[in-house]
Parts: structure tokens; sequence; C-alpha cells
């Protein structure tokens, strides 16, 4: 009988001892469970580690009612980076006195520039300007270069650029800044080259009597040679380079050597697409020629021409549909369809012109682009693109379908296709797309000093958008830097277009 009570008290004892290490080992894995959900968890702790523990999503819910009750400040992990900052401002600022300190989440970037000195020869000694001293760049404070007026002015991209630059340094530099010059190249985000190309091109492409080349292309060696030397440009290969060459026949002998770098072009109708495309490059606005229409207060029935051309109507390559439009248009009673040029009062004919039309004719010439998209633009001509390779700049943020007619040359170029569908066009209508036109007129305008959202600044902006991409490949490239391409005789050779992006 003994021996029978002393088994079953020692069974009880071990029941007794195996309940209390269960009750003891749930306690502290509770216990654990808890220290970790506190507010000093570290970040890697989450849910997915027990996806599906009951416990757990009941345990969270509890700590989640428990923080909201004591107004305890949530903790940071994971979830924190989906929160939006903006709706988190606004939601501490209800719950909790404003001190007068203020965060600025939306704090102005700016694109960090670093230029090169090149000589005067290559920039506004093109527009006749002599140094003082050591210098190779004008006293802004003093006088500011003037730029040669008339078709010269539409490709004069590189001059605003290089002025706003040279501004950025300024005691009292002009408010708008989105680009500012820095001297330390590991500061940089972009090595601009300050060659006046397409005015280069314009003056000096001609060849004298007694000259083997035109100072245009001589000016072309002797920058390849200049820039290929630099330290910077061989560190990248010129990948973190930017070159303009707006003018479709600027640096044409020298692109193909200097392709690596980000070209700001007006199109690619020259180039080929391995040497120049829209990953790689920015398309520029032209300057318009024709002037602003200040204060327009036109409406639908004030302006009385339908649809206005007046250019060049015989050209060559992607042109043929200007002499077919021609054709089709040149009796419609309230179409302006003419041959003109800016002698004689060209321009000015022509912004009475657009200024008195509905809807302005844009038609692929010589290249896919005109300066013409950009004079309607300025006159709130609602521009009719007929264009099939047209880039336009600005597109990917800046959507052109808001104030612009896109036809395609196929079907333009049928029997009443395009008349019909410009006048299929109503009032209200044209007077949505009329007002969308003076919204944005103001990106393609090109000032000294610049403005904020002007042509200069877009400009800027779209090169900032540039640099990422840049920067990806530049450290892609570094990937086996150790081992540099040689060919059979061991010298290191560059690669080809094709396939060094």
């Amino acid at each position: 009988m003994a021996e029978r009570n002393a088994s079953s008290l020692l069974i009880v004892t071990r029941k007794s001892l195996f309940c209390l290490f269960t009750f003891t080992s749930l306690l502290f894995i509770l216990s654990w469970v808890f220290l970790l959900r506190s507010s000093t968890r570290p970040q890697f702790i989450d849910n997915t580690l027990l996806p599906n523990s009951k416990l757990l999503a009941v345990i969270d819910h509890a700590i989640s009612a428990a923080e909201s009750q004591n107004d305890v400040e949530p903790s940071v992990g994971n979830r924190s980076i989906l929160v939006d900052k903006e709706e988190e401002e606004k939601s501490s600022s209800s719950s909790r006195p404003n001190h007068g300190v203020k965060c600025d989440t939306n704090e102005k970037e700016v694109l960090k520039v670093f230029m090169y000195d090149l000589p005067p020869e290559f920039h506004f000694g093109l527009l006749d300007w002599k140094p003082e001293g050591a210098t190779v760049w004008p006293d802004l404070q003093s006088k500011v270069p003037s730029y040669p007026g008339g078709l010269n002015l539409q490709h004069s991209i590189e001059y605003w650029l290089t002025l706003d630059l040279l501004a950025s340094e300024l005691p009292n530099p002009p408010n708008a800044r989105f680009a500012i010059r820095v001297r330390n190249v590991s500061q940089a985000d972009i090595i601009f080259v300050p060659f006046f190309s397409s005015l280069s091109y314009n003056r000096f492409s001609k060849i004298d009597l007694h000259q083997k080349k035109s100072n245009n292309k001589a000016l072309q060696d002797i920058l390849v040679k200049y820039v290929t030397a630099q330290k910077e440009w061989k560190a990248s290969g010129g990948r973190d380079h930017l070159i303009v060459a707006h003018h479709p026949n600027s640096l044409l002998d020298a692109r193909m050597k200097l392709w690596p770098a980000t070209f700001i072009l007006s199109d690619f109708g020259r180039y080929p697409p391995n040497v120049a495309n829209v990953e790689k490059d920015v398309i520029a606005p032209y300057n318009h020629v024709i002037k602003t229409f200040v204060n327009d207060l036109s409406t639908f029935e004030s302006r009385p021409t339908l649809l206005y051309f007046q250019g060049a109507i015989y050209r060559k390559d992607g042109g043929f549909a200007r002499q077919e439009l021609f054709y089709l248009l040149k009796d419609e009673k309230d179409v302006h369809f003419a041959f003109g040029t800016v002698q004689k009062n060209g321009i000015r004919n022509a912004t009475k012109g657009m200024h008195s039309s509905k809807f302005c004719l844009n038609i692929a010439g010589d290249t896919p682009s005109s300066n013409r998209l950009f004079d309607a633009i300025a006159s709130h001509c609602v521009p009719v693109i007929i264009s099939d390779d047209i880039e336009l700049p600005y597109e990917d943020v800046l959507d052109y379908s808001e104030f612009c007619i896109f036809v395609r040359t196929s079907d333009a170029v049928k029997k009443n296709y395009l008349i019909k569908l410009i006048r299929s066009i109503g009032r209200d209508e044209w007077t949505r797309m009329w007002k969308r036109l003076q919204e944005v007129q103001n990106f393609y305008e090109f000032q000294y000093p610049s403005k904020d959202g002007d042509a200069v600044q877009m400009i800027w902006k779209a090169v900032a958008r540039k640099v990422p991409g840049i920067r990806l490949k530049l450290h892609k490239s570094r990937r086996y830097s150790r081992a540099p391409i040689q060919n059979e005789k061991g010298l290191t050779r560059i690669p080809s277009p094709k396939n060094f992006w």
C-alpha cells in the first residue's frame, strides 16, 4: 500500500514539474515576443517571420491598440518607409503643437556642372569678344556679349546655357537657379563642354581659297584633341560629358569621336541611332524667331485664317510632304500656304500671319524638326505636326497632345483628309488648346538672366533626368576596369558605339 502511494506521489510530482516547466517556458516565450514587439525592436523583425502565427497577430493588434490609447509614437520599422511624409506632417501638426520649427521636405536640388575653361575662340570669341588679361570669360556684370540675330538665334542654345553657368558664380546670382557651376569635378553631376558649335557652323563652315579645311572643321579637330586628352574624359570615356550640337550640321566632324557624351540636339535626323538617341541625349527647343504674342485676347472667331504655313516648300529627304500639301491646300479659301523666307520683312509677315491663324502647320523638312513649331507656340497658334520621326523637348514630362494636333504623313497627303480634320475641330476644343499654349509658352523662352520655368531651366532639368542613367552605365562600365580592352598589339582600344551603351 505504501509503495502504491509513493508511486502515485511520484507521478503527481512529475506532472507538476512538467506543468511548471511548460508554464515557465510559455511565459518566457511570451516575454520574448513582447520584448521584440516593443518600441525598441529592430527593423528586421516583422510578421513575415511567422506568417501563420495567429498568436503573433493578436499580440500585434494588442500592442497597436495600447499605443493608440496611450498616444505612444509608432515604432520605426519597415512599414515607415511607405508612409508619405506630407501626410505624416499633416497628421502630426494636427495632434501636436507647432513650436515654429519648419522642415522643408521639398528642398530644391540643383544640378552641379563642371565646365571646362576652353579658350575664347571656342565660345565668346566667336562673337568677336576679346578677353582682357588671362581670363577666358566675359565679365557679365559689365557687359554681356550679344548673339547675332536672324536665323542664327534659333540654334543659340549653348550661348544661353553657358551664360547661365557663369551667372551662377556672380556675387548676387539671379534667383532662378537649377544648375550651378562647381570648380571641383568630384562634386559635379555632369561636365559641360562650352563650344558654340552651331555658331561655328553658321559663320565658319565655308572654305577660303587658301585653306585646306574650314575654320569650323579646324576648331572641331582642336576640340576633340583637347577634350579627349583631359583626365575627366579618360576617367569616364566621355560618358559624363555634355555637348551642345543643336544645328543639324554642327559638330559634323567631331560627333563620331565625341559620341559617348550626352548631346543636346534639335532632333536625330542626321545621326545614326548608335551615336545619338532618346535614351542618351536631350532634345532642346529652337529659340523662336517671331515675337511672342503678349496680351493675347484672341477668340476662335477673331483669327480669320484657319490653317497657316509659310516657308520653303520644296525640301529634300522627309520634306516631300510640303510639296504634296501645297497642291492639296493652295486653293482652300481660308488656308494660307505660301513660300516665304526671312528676307524682305519675312519674319514680320510670319508673325502677323501666325497671330491671326487658328492652326499652324509644322511639316518635316530636311530634318524632322523645324523652328516653325516653336514660332507657332509663341503665337498661340495650335500646331499641326506632320513629321513622323520628330522628337520633342521635355516630352517625358509634357503631354503635347494637349496643345498640338498630330497627323501621320501618310494620312496628311490623302486628298481632303487634313482639311476635313482641321475643320472638324470646333470652338471649344480650339479654345482649350489655345489656353494651354499660353500656359506652356514660357518653357520655350530663352533669356538672360534665366527665369524659373523658362527654356534654360527646363533644359537643365532634362539633363538632370539623364544623370541617373549616366551614372548607372558608368558604374557598370567599371566592373571590369582592372582588365582594359586590348588588341593583338597590346594597345588599349575604345569599344564601338554599338556596344558602348
